[in-house]
């Protein structure tokens, strides 16, 4: 990825010397990478899941049981809902 940034911004510092807007786009494509490209970590593929992994399994637990807890808020205070959502998702 690195060489890829750095020959594109030789050709960009090369073009602008006929047009000194290519080498802000230069320095613009080098701001960006220094940002956000060399610290950023490449994020492993998993098979089948919409969202990431959990780092452990505790921090699994807190999410699911967060979530339990605002779906039974939800029901509690929202009864007629609740019930045409489990209607709509039985038929």
């Amino acid at each position: 990825m690195g060489t890829i940034v750095l020959s594109g911004t030789v050709v960009l510092v090369v073009m602008g010397f006929g047009n000194p807007l290519y080498w802000l786009a230069a320095v613009a494509v080098l701001f960006l990478y220094v940002r956000y490209g060399r610290d950023a970590s490449p994020t492993p593929r998993s098979g089948g899941g919409s969202g990431s992994m959990p780092s452990d399994y505790r921090a699994y637990r807190e999410r699911r049981d967060m979530q339990a807890k605002w779906e039974r808020r939800y029901r509690r205070e929202r009864p007629m809902e609740s019930r045409r959502q489990d209607r709509g998702r039985n038929s």
